[in-house]
């Protein structure tokens, strides 16, 4: 069976976003996948060693800062790195990160001026993961999981 590594706040159980709380994913499918054990949370902001919760903070750049302007960038790329081992350590197929986080966002993430303003661009843990040769999907692309896994001859669960 084909293994995910997974946002814990999408994987649930854990509050451990900024504001304490968790945005637990209900689809059937990644329902599916939790319970056949396909899926590896990983958490990279508490994994760096930031309490839950905590300031929010948003990427500039190649720093993390958060909402009072201090430097979070050395938390986040320590959890960015456990997040990597985890990976290579479990050979996952892929990563399916929570979008707009500063660790995980996959292609959308905050601007960086706490205006609520939208950019592309990525979080620290997704460029790693991706640097490490990772494909990394957020929440939104369930069915290209789904796909990548047939391609890797492992049908999802779908048996």
């Amino acid at each position: 069976m084909k293994r995910i590594l997974v946002s814990q706040c999408l994987y649930g159980g854990v509050p451990v976003r900024y504001d304490g709380k968790s945005k637990e994913e209900t689809d059937p499918m990644f329902l599916k996948w939790k319970e056949e054990g396909r899926l590896i949370p990983v958490c990279p902001e508490v994994w760096g060693g930031l309490p839950v919760p905590r300031v929010d903070a948003q990427r500039r750049e190649d720093q993390v800062v958060t909402r009072e302007g201090r430097d979070v960038t050395e938390e986040y790329m320590n959890g960015a790195r456990k997040a990597v081992r985890l990976a290579e350590e479990n050979q996952v197929v892929c990563a399916l990160l929570k979008e707009k986080s500063p660790s995980c966002g996959s292609s959308r993430i905050y601007d960086g001026s706490f205006s609520g303003k939208l950019t592309e661009g990525q979080g620290l843990t997704a460029e790693l993961l991706r640097k490490a040769g990772f494909k990394v999907f957020s929440e939104e692309q369930l069915d290209e999981v789904k796909d990548l896994l047939e391609r890797h001859g492992d049908e999802g669960g779908a048996e």
